[in-house]
């Protein structure tokens, strides 16, 4: 008995165990989150047929996939390949899923699965329905893949036709945008109804934005920017926050037709039974502006010059923008053009200027500015005498702080070896390094900016005379690129007149420098001189009065 008893066990202990994977599935976010649980209520249900259903077997099961959320119409699922690709390299016997649809539902998809399954020699199991590999099984598998095919085919013709059918009645077929609702109500009959409703909150910004835009004196992002400040914020929805618009979603508000009652839906305009929220007049003066700028920055943006940005327009000061015109010969000729007047905000008449005409104007401007190298010893010696007499009141304050330094770091050195030797504790000895660490940093300070006032001005100053004893020639024989930082740096603003003259603005210090050297020319000759300059710089390095420094009158 015992020896039976012994023989036995050994049998059972021998006996391969069964592996099994569980396939679980659900089609909708909604249920996947159904009941306010992390899997809803379908995936558990799922999880304890399949698991019946391996217990019936003798199988353990060792894997389980889930597709939460994903439809069985497409065989592209993360679940899915996770599991075939894991019994590829694994020795499963069964794949147990909880209904053939929750596989598959069109019969190619069906086929490419259960071929997989069977070249890696497992066994495709349903916990609720019968099939297996004998002939009646195989008839019943096929004749329940059809059945899935149908009823996913036949639920989306549903779906279509009722989405065509609320369409064909006006109603919205898609979440509404910022500026309305989606409501659900429950009619006398106790039907659920949806439909939208205007938000009070939001939609008198939605219509300011188009009223705003369509004056054509803001763009996309400064009408962004405003919005943002008046609290415009997307609709909240249980996962995701309320948030500030993006100028993407702000594009696509704009250009949206279901603001003036009209939906746009797959590729096709229906009149709508919302309430619009502005006029059909104004969403299309709109669309003309949005199409009109795009038109421009796409046709700008695309070409490249070293004046492009730096022009304005002398009549109505607006930035004059480069642009392009072919003749019927198909010859391209470049032009700058005064964005006030292209874009209608002024009623500015100024014609275009071909970019030749504003090189050579612009070329020519450094003729007028370029100094004699007379001028340059004169306003250098002027800068350093000017230099030397503001600094030599300014010696006494260098020789303080310089002192004062000295003092504050040999009393560091001092506390530090009273510290050493016991003569002051810790504490004493960090209250007193703080100040003169606090008197140190204050004195680096001014230190440095004495040598900033003095020796880097005087030097930025010489460095600037230089520049303007060669600007013609070395404007003249640059690149593009070089030519732009030039503009940028000698000048503040370069206007074409009616009568194309340049009138420039230049940039301090060589505005001062360029007027202390023709007044001083013209004032020899008994005339007044006047200067037309804006100023670039934080710090003037030279006064209103001239590089001379001012003498005191007697």
């Amino acid at each position: 008995m015992t020896t039976t008893l012994a023989t036995d066990a050994s049998t059972e202990a021998e006996a391969p165990v069964l592996l099994a994977v569980s396939n679980l599935r659900v089609s909708t976010r909604e249920q996947a989150e159904r009941g306010g649980t992390e899997e809803g209520f379908s995936i558990p249900a799922q999880r304890d047929a399949n698991q019946r259903k391996a217990d019936e077997l003798g199988a353990r099961v060792v894997r389980e996939f889930v597709d939460a959320g994903e439809s069985a119409r497409s065989a592209d699922r993360d679940g899915l390949r996770d599991m075939l690709a894991f019994i590829a390299a694994s020795r499963v016997q069964f794949c147990i899923v909880h209904k053939l649809d929750r596989l598959a539902r069109n019969r190619a998809d069906d086929v490419k699965i259960h071929e997989a399954l069977i070249n890696a020699g497992v066994t495709l199991v349903s916990a609720t329905e019968s099939i297996d590999q004998t002939p009646s099984g195989m008839l019943v598998h096929g004749i329940m893949s059809s059945i899935a095919e149908f009823y996913s085919r036949n639920l989306a013709t549903e779906v279509t036709k009722g989405l065509t059918q609320k369409l064909a009645q006006g109603g919205t077929p898609m979440r509404a945008p910022v500026g309305y609702l989606n409501v659900r109500r429950t009619d006398d009959q106790g039907r659920e109804v949806r439909t939208v409703q205007v938000d009070p909150e939001r939609a008198p910004l939605i219509r300011w934005a188009f009223e705003t835009y369509a004056q054509g004196e803001t763009s996309v992002s400064g009408l962004l920017r405003d919005l943002t400040a008046r609290g415009l914020m997307t609709v909240p929805s249980p996962k995701r926050p309320s948030k500030p618009l993006g100028k993407n979603t702000l594009y696509k508000l704009l250009t949206n037709p279901y603001y003036a009652g009209v939906i746009r839906y797959k590729g096709a305009l229906h009149p709508g039974a919302h309430e619009p929220l502005i006029e059909p007049a104004l969403f299309d003066q709109v669309q003309s502006l949005l199409t009109a700028r795009n038109a421009r920055a796409t046709r700008h943006v695309q070409h490249a010059h070293h004046l492009k940005g730096l022009l304005h327009c002398g009549t109505c000061g607006s930035r004059m923008l480069l642009d392009f015109a072919t003749n019927p010969r198909g010859t391209t000729y470049a032009y700058f053009v005064c964005s006030g007047r292209a874009a209608k905000r002024t009623n500015c008449t100024r014609r275009a200027v071909p970019v030749q005409v504003a090189e050579r104007l612009v070329e020519d401007s450094y003729a007028s500015i370029t100094i004699s190298e007379a001028d340059y010893r004169h306003l250098a010696a002027e800068v350093d005498a000017a230099f030397d007499k503001r600094g030599a009141g300014r010696d006494q304050e260098f020789a303080d702080l310089t002192a004062n330094r000295a003092r504050l770091e040999a009393e560091s050195d001092k506390l530090l070896a009273a510290h050493f030797a016991d003569a002051i504790d810790l504490p004493t000895l960090k209250r007193h390094q703080d100040r003169i660490r606090a008197g140190l940093a204050d004195v680096e300070q001014r230190l440095a900016q004495h040598d900033e006032q003095h020796t880097g001005g005087r030097a930025f100053l010489h460095d600037s005379l230089r520049l303007l004893t060669d600007a013609h020639r070395a404007y003249a024989h640059s690149d593009d690129g070089s030519r732009r930082l030039a503009n940028q740096a000698f000048y503040t603003r370069l206007e074409i007149t009616e009568d194309e003259q340049l009138r420039p603005r230049l940039a301090e210090p060589f505005a001062t420098i360029v007027h202390e050297a023709i007044g001083g020319e013209d004032a020899k000759r008994g005339h007044s001189t006047s200067s037309d300059v804006a100023c670039s710089c934080k710090t003037l390095w030279v006064g209103a009065e001239g590089l001379e420094p001012p003498t005191s009158c007697l």
